[in-house]
């Protein structure tokens, strides 16, 4: 029992801290040892020698492809933004966007507020670019957050920033 308690040790343990002169053993070294092109090296494939391709006309960069383009502003949509903001947007940015919500206050960054000169700036596709991707210590909610209520949820945050504005002057 004790041979084979000392052997399910030696095999778990990886013998870690050997080190070796061989490389090292490849199933399929195919992914290994593929042809591949770098940019900006010369090509013997091409007849123009060049391994960089130039982009085929009507091509789109990956994630180009997200909803650009701004939907219609309807009270509809500000409605439904409001509720989805206040679902996974007011916990850390409070209902007034603030910044101030009840996680927000605990956390040790302050969330961003929406009513800084900077934000009002900012084109909506950037709150949408935001909640899909996250920024800095916020995470992407584009697994939570389907496409269209982003859209509503930035039309809200513009919302919020235009009745701030008013209640400051």
């Amino acid at each position: 029992m004790r041979i084979f308690a000392l052997l399910a040790l030696l095999t778990l343990s990886g013998c870690r801290g050997w080190t070796s002169t061989e490389p090292p053993v490849h199933p399929n070294p195919n992914m290994d040892t593929q042809i591949k092109y770098k940019p900006y090296r010369e090509s013997e494939f091409f007849e123009d020698k060049r391994d960089m391709r130039p982009r085929v006309d009507g091509t789109v960069a990956r994630g180009d492809l997200a909803n650009k383009d701004q939907p219609v502003i309807t009270y509809k949509l500000m409605q439904r933004g409001r509720e989805r903001f206040n679902i996974y947007c007011a916990p850390c940015h409070s209902a007034y966007g603030d910044g101030n919500g009840m996680v927000g206050r605990k956390l040790p960054i302050k969330p961003t507020t929406f009513h800084s000169d900077f934000m009002r700036t900012q084109p909506l596709q950037h709150f949408v670019d935001v909640m899909t991707n996250g920024i800095r210590t916020m995470p992407s909610y584009k697994h939570q957050i389907p496409m269209e209520d982003r859209w509503a949820i930035a039309v809200y945050v513009r919302a919020l920033q235009e009745l701030g504005s008013k209640e400051k002057k």
